[in-house]
């Protein structure tokens, strides 16, 4: 989802209480709040050789202590944190995505965003890895699963 879609939803559901599900099914506890909105820009080379850029935003979510009822946060308020955001992202076409700690901090796109009589409710998906040169490495455009230990790359000549 992009960032001008989503402060649209929490724009026009300003009291409605937000749900953060996951993608098991899990919702994040009710009192979470978000600690952190950010411009992520992520620069990398491939193992193609090719120069990429990446940009998101980026909202951490976290939960103080158990049953603290005191930081739930409604869609109004995180508008108006995505607001005061809003010199540090350039542009509304940014996906966004929650960060969580599960065990360890993951990154969870924001899917989609369903608003029921008193919720927002925010999908969350799943982020993958995937080698972005297919091609130069020779594994075809299909995903390919390499066993532990093993590399797309491996005899192909693209990586080294």
């Amino acid at each position: 989802m992009l960032f001008r879609s989503l402060k649209a939803h929490l724009r026009a559901h300003p009291d409605h209480a937000l749900n953060f599900i996951l993608p098991d099914g899990r919702r994040l506890p009710a009192h979470v709040h978000v600690t952190e909105a950010g411009h992520v820009t992520k620069r990398c080379v491939d193992c193609g050789g090719t120069f990429r850029t990446e940009e998101s935003c980026v909202l951490q979510a976290w939960t103080g202590r158990e049953h603290d009822d005191g930081h739930r946060l409604p869609a109004g308020k995180l508008a108006k944190i995505l607001e005061i955001a809003a010199p540090i992202l350039p542009s509304g076409e940014l996906p966004v995505e929650i960060e969580f700690e599960t065990g360890v901090v993951s990154q969870y796109p924001v899917e989609s965003v369903a608003a029921g009589p008193t919720e927002l409710a925010l999908q969350l998906g799943t982020k993958h890895t995937d080698c972005l040169a297919k091609e130069k490495c020779g594994v075809g455009p299909e995903t390919v699963v390499e066993p532990a230990g093993e590399s797309c790359c491996a005899g192909s000549g693209c990586c080294g």
